[in-house]
């Protein structure tokens, strides 16, 4: 057993350690950690062990204790340690009186921070945060580096502990709910930008703000912080800045950052030297916003890896699943699945992507984000809306209340289903036309997550005769 991992064995063994919730991270978590000689009790919303399906073996196997139903937070008395998930509110009063009881309170997350021996790399932010962090470890990758690729993507972080290294790099993308608590920040830190999100979650935008400063906050120097330019928000973080503070932009030049150059060429200023590293036309993502997410990603690298690998990877590499994904071309009409398109920063983005008007398949459910901002933008890009879900109304409005939309011609029509929404955007298409799914909301009204969401609209897509 390494360093770390006896560190993580000493602080559980014999411990009362409660979790909040069985996701697929707590429980490889909660087998490591009875292993590990903690005595685990399982705090969740459901009624008894049944409702918990092929888990519920485990849970007796174990001999994990069971705090259920109602009053499922009755089970964080008396704890050493609660794990709790990103999804529970952080300052619930019941969280936080065990932390004025001297509970330790945490998450995978933390611990990883803790514990790992490795140099990480973070990104949070509103929007292009899994593109960001993806580019981030295909140039790790490409240089040759080990990559531990988790956070609020893909795998969780702790149990890769026994299989890190020192000359390693974790790379963590990290959202507001995992940040909000974080006692330590990743030596090169990403703030992508910071807008409306989430509100259903956080109490009001300046808690939002403050859980994403806290990828800055405890820094130690040496450290690197990159920002972005183009955000109010994010250039106001400069005095959270403790190491070497550098910028991205597509829309001004710099002289301390990556920058996209009038002339087309990706270029890094730093210590007076000018680097134009890449042409814009060689770039295979698609969408404005994915140049400012490769020059994001380019400033975090800049000097850790070699210039030729950022071009090779910048020119080759062509996105992530549910990001402006091509799904397919069907009696001359292109559909997209962009069900990242979770707010509406990304229903624009995607939106601007494209040349002409597209078919729009949005809508979901609701976090009480303001939708003003959409209007314009769909009333300049949209041709034909299809609606769905409990935002489908509070976009609608949003549209139907803009001076322009009486002039633009767009017909909105509402499905109450997926399938549906496919068939009536399907109606609508000519020979030549572009079909996108890019919600402005998220999937919870009908799906587990986005990635659910949008696996079903290229399920019924691929299934159209």
């Amino acid at each position: 057993m390494q360093k770390e991992q006896q560190q993580l064995a000493e602080l559980v063994k014999g411990k009362k350690v409660a979790f909040i919730g069985a996701g697929v991270s707590h429980k490889t978590l909660i087998e490591e950690f009875v292993g590990l000689g903690a005595q685990v009790t399982l705090c969740d919303k459901k009624n008894s062990v049944e409702d918990f399906g092929d888990y519920a073996d485990t849970i007796r196997r174990l001999g994990i204790d069971l705090s259920l139903g109602e009053h499922y937070m009755d089970g964080f008395k008396g704890q050493d340690i609660i794990l709790r998930t990103p999804g529970f509110e952080y300052y619930q009063k019941p969280l936080q009186d065990a932390i004025a009881a001297g509970t330790m309170v945490t998450s995978e997350v933390e611990l990883f921070f803790d514990y790992c021996p490795c140099e990480i790399v973070g990104v949070t932010g509103s929007d292009g945060k899994t593109t960001t962090t993806t580019l981030i470890s295909k140039f790790y990758e490409a240089a040759g580096r080990k990559v531990h690729l988790g956070g609020n993507i893909g795998a969780a972080l702790l149990p890769m502990l026994p299989d890190v290294a020192p000359e390693d790099v974790a790379v963590v993308e990290l959202s507001s709910f995992q940040l909000i608590s974080m006692h330590k920040s990743p030596k090169i830190a990403v703030v992508t930008n910071v807008t409306p999100n989430h509100l259903d979650h956080h109490k009001d935008m300046q808690e939002y703000i403050d859980a994403k400063r806290n990828i800055l906050l405890h820094q130690v120097p040496p450290c690197r912080e990159v920002l972005g330019f183009e955000n109010d928000i994010t250039r106001g973080m400069v005095p959270d800045c403790k190491g070497k503070q550098v910028w991205f932009t597509r829309l001004h030049d710099t002289d301390n950052g990556a920058f996209l150059r009038e002339d087309g060429m990706l270029c890094m200023a730093e210590d007076g030297v000018v680097t134009p590293f890449l042409a814009q036309k060689d770039v295979k993502l698609r969408g404005l916003h994915n140049i400012e997410n490769l020059l994001a990603a380019a400033a975090a690298v800049w000097g850790e890896v070699p210039i030729e690998v950022i071009q090779k990877v910048g020119s080759t590499f062509t996105g992530v699943e549910h990001r402006i994904e091509p799904v397919r071309v069907l009696d001359g009409v292109t559909y997209y699945n962009d069900s990242i398109g979770t707010s509406p920063t990304r229903t624009i983005a995607g939106l601007r992507s494209f040349d002409q008007k597209v078919i729009l398949i949005a809508g979901g459910y609701d976090k009480h984000i303001p939708y003003e901002p959409l209007a314009p933008e769909v009333i300049a890009h949209v041709k034909n809306l299809v609606l769905m879900g409990a935002t489908g109304p509070r976009i609608e409005k949003a549209v139907r209340e803009h001076p322009d939309f009486a002039a633009s011609g767009l017909a909105i029509q509402y499905a109450d289903s997926m399938q549906h929404a496919v068939e009536l955007a399907r109606a609508a298409a000519q020979p030549g036309d572009i079909i996108i799914l890019s919600p402005a909301s998220a999937s919870f009204d009908l799906y587990p997550n986005f990635e659910v969401r949008g696996r079903e609209f290229k399920s019924i897509v691929n299934a159209l005769k």
